[in-house]
């Protein structure tokens, strides 16, 4: 049960806490940013937390042993890490202004496919994931990533323009694939 998949995908989620301590300290000092080294220490874990989002899936199918348990919880990392740093990138006010709509999207979107999958699972219906909801995890992946990593480089106002074009990009891609499964999951209900 605890094979090295579902160890990966647990670590993911017991290290979201980590990245959110990492990037609350300007909190408890009166300001919203935390300090770039604190963003450089997120941004470390971050990109850890995003490989074995990867690895966890892909040595679960090289060795055969996909779980119904790593079935269950690869989903649940993922939505509570996007989760977690978009509620924190908003407090920390690295998404801001208009941005913030795209954040919503992305959040809301989560949430209703979440609960989608969950009343067709109840019908024995699947949802397979599509390559355009890969690539909607991988735009969200590199702008949350870009955004921890402007906190730490704060001179590179590059790495925070990538950040948030990425962040629009996943919107997009989050509304599209969000259709999408609305409109397999719309087929199902009375």
């Amino acid at each position: 049960m605890l094979s090295l998949p579902n160890i990966l995908t647990l670590s993911r989620i017991l290290t979201v806490p980590i990245l959110l301590a990492l990037l609350w300290p300007g909190a408890r000092e009166g300001t919203h940013q935390p300090a770039p080294l604190y963003y450089a220490l997120a941004f470390v874990l971050y990109c850890l937390m995003g490989i074995t989002d990867y690895f966890d899936g892909y040595v679960a199918r090289a060795r055969g042993t996909v779980s119904r348990l790593g079935a269950f919880l690869d989903p649940i990392a993922d939505k509570i890490m996007i989760a977690a740093v978009i509620l924190l990138l908003v407090f920390t006010r690295d998404i801001t202004g208009v941005h913030v709509i795209a954040a919503l999207v992305i959040l809301l979107r989560e949430i209703i496919v979440s609960g989608l999958r969950e009343f067709l699972a109840t019908l024995q219906v699947s949802m397979p994931v599509t390559r355009l909801a890969k690539w909607k995890t991988t735009f969200q992946l590199v702008s949350f990533g870009a955004l921890i990593l402007a906190g730490a480089l704060p001179a590179m106002e590059w790495v925070r323009s990538v950040g948030l074009a990425t962040l629009w990009g996943a919107a997009v891609l989050t509304m599209i694939t969000g259709w999408d499964y609305l409109r397999v999951g719309l087929k199902h209900m009375d």
